[in-house]
């Protein structure tokens, strides 16, 4: 099995939207994040994948695309943690996190969609890899995630999309904090 991973970029949005076709993927677009509840709620499936397509084809490439065999596999949404708007209004992320909420300089990993038939493969933590280098190549001084814990409460296969503990703790994260026994709070510094 060969594993290759790639920038989400305006040329791969055919492989981004095959990618996200999973779970929530095809509803969501990668876009809760971002938008507000009011916007979110508002916006329709079409909307999001235009605000998507756009996105994919700005400057910076939101995410990577996990490829299989050179068939798009799965996704890890990884950026600024201030242009994922919805962020700094989770109260799980503003009572724990203990960086500044407007600092550029801090990344967030908050979207993981792996396609059912390479569920179990590892292919979450390769894109966790992936992403913590993405972040260090665009200057992060930290990367948050923002995981829940299979292990501590039985969590539907839809709410992983945010990773697992184990897979962050593997990465090298440690945890700042848990909201609750399910859900937690890591952090990844790359630089002082």
């Amino acid at each position: 099995m060969s594993i290759e991973i790639l920038p989400a970029t305006g040329d791969r949005f055919d492989d981004a939207e095959r990618a996200l076709d999973s779970g929530d993927g095809p509803e969501c677009q990668c876009q809760w994040w971002l938008l507000p509840n009011g916007p979110w709620k508002e916006a329709s499936v079409a909307d999001r994948t235009e605000m998507f397509r756009a996105e994919i084809s700005g400057d910076r490439p939101p995410g990577l695309i996990a490829y299989v065999d050179g068939e798009p596999a799965g996704w890890v949404r990884v950026g600024p943690r201030t242009s994922q708007a919805r962020l700094a209004r989770t109260r799980a992320v503003t009572g724990s996190t203990t960086e500044p909420l407007d600092d550029d300089s801090v990344w967030a990993v908050t979207c993981f969609v792996v396609r059912t038939q390479h569920r179990g493969s590892g292919l979450m933590r390769d894109l966790l890899d992936a992403a913590v280098e993405a972040a260090r190549d665009g200057g992060a001084r930290v990367v948050e995630g923002y995981p829940r814990d299979p292990a501590a409460a039985k969590i539907p296969v839809n709410d992983l999309y945010l990773g697992t503990v184990s897979v962050f703790e593997g990465a090298g994260f440690a945890v700042v904090d848990r909201p609750k026994p399910d859900r937690a709070l890591v952090s990844l510094t790359l630089r002082d």
